[in-house]
């Protein structure tokens, strides 16, 4: 809101024209966004405590037992903490006619709902493993054809898939591109779903990841900036670096209350809907198969879990990892907790650097 304000008033203030571009409300979004998860968190840590949304450890795996034991009693559902400092942020800063920031919009609070009522089931109703896989997979390609259908009527020529390290280079995939959209946020949804396992792990990721996408999206957006570096120009994509920041600063102050040894957990409230819009950002500025380098980490967690479930069914119950996702097998090899994130963490610098580095090696 204050975006419209500011242009309203910079007819008479010139100095307020400064506002008008998409890098100084990117900053005011992620310092907005950081303020306001950090001075919410105490607040919403202590609410989640006196209704018992709190952590419980009766199902995790026998060897983890010991070492989770601790984090029994922690507040979960702490992605309300980011997704208020994400909305809150975007409203103030961001174009709010953009048809981009409003597909986000719109999917940060169907995908943040569905998190809500699944950890809501696990913590509150203490019904199993929370939601049913199936109804999850319902509300999700649901969205994704919402999605689909309101980027096609924007762009119908845009069903293709771009090629990342060559020049202008595509595969037109048509009407099949909706199933790209599907298996994309499906794939990083779950994806981030399973990273968050120990403390910290996929808050840090996902601002690594959103920062990644902050510059990809500002690029995109920029007709200059991606004619020189032969990337598809998508008008309007270049918003997009306002949510993208405001992700980064409300990460940042959730991680203060995240890190190890966590006061309160992301839960599904927040993994599931920040997975999403990771996956949909890439979408929407035609960056689809650079997603599976910005987005590294999580994807060798999926794929860890993929090759423990395919090994376990063809050896009749062996095991390739101690146990699954990846990061609970260093677990039970005796690394501590903090150094396995803080490594996960140089991995996810380390493959945005090189997503980022597919902007100039064409």
């Amino acid at each position: 809101m204050l975006y419209y304000l500011l242009s309203y008033f910079k007819t008479h203030m010139s100095c307020l024209n400064v506002f008008h571009y998409i890098t100084v409300r990117a900053a005011c979004a992620a310092v907005t966004a950081l303020v306001i998860s950090y001075l919410s968190g105490p607040y919403l840590i202590n609410l989640f405590k006196k209704i018992q949304l709190v952590e419980k450890v009766n199902n995790v795996h026998a060897g983890l037992f010991e070492k989770h034991k601790s984090k029994a009693g922690v507040p979960t559902m702490g992605g309300i903490i980011m997704l208020v400092a994400i909305l809150a942020s975007v409203f103030l800063w961001a174009d709010l006619s953009n048809i981009y920031i409003l597909l986000v919009l719109l999917s940060t609070v169907w995908l943040g709902v569905m998190g809500f009522i699944d950890d809501h089931i696990k913590c509150v109703q203490k019904k199993g493993k929370g939601m049913r896989a199936k109804t999850k997979l319902f509300w999700q390609i649901l969205l994704s054809v919402i999605v689909g259908l309101v980027l096609y009527l924007k762009n119908p020529d845009a069903n293709f898939i771009n090629i990342p390290f060559l020049k202008e280079v595509s595969i037109y995939v048509g009407f099949a591109y909706f199933l790209v959209i599907l298996f994309i946020i499906v794939g990083t949804s779950n994806a981030v779903n399973i990273t968050d396992g120990l403390d910290g792990l996929a808050g840090g990721c996902i601002i690594i990841a959103a920062f990644a996408y902050a510059v990809l999206a500002y690029v995109a957006g920029h007709a200059i900036f991606s004619k020189y570096l032969h990337l598809v120009y998508v008008d309007g994509a270049g918003e997009l670096t306002v949510y993208c920041c405001a992700i980064i600063g409300a990460g940042l102050g959730f991680l203060w209350y995240n890190s190890c040894p966590a006061q309160v957990f992301m839960g599904n409230t927040g993994s599931l809907s920040l997975g999403g819009i990771i996956g949909l950002i890439a979408v929407m500025i035609k960056q689809e198969l650079l997603l599976v380098i910005v987005g590294g980490v999580f994807v060798i967690e999926t794929m860890s879990v993929i090759i423990q479930v395919f090994y376990f069914k063809r050896t009749g119950g062996k095991r390739f990892f101690l146990i699954a996702p990846i990061h609970h097998h260093f677990e039970m090899k005796g690394i501590p907790e903090s150094k396995i994130v803080t490594r996960f963490w140089i991995l996810a610098i380390i493959f945005a650097v090189i997503a980022l580095c597919s902007l100039k090696i064409r």
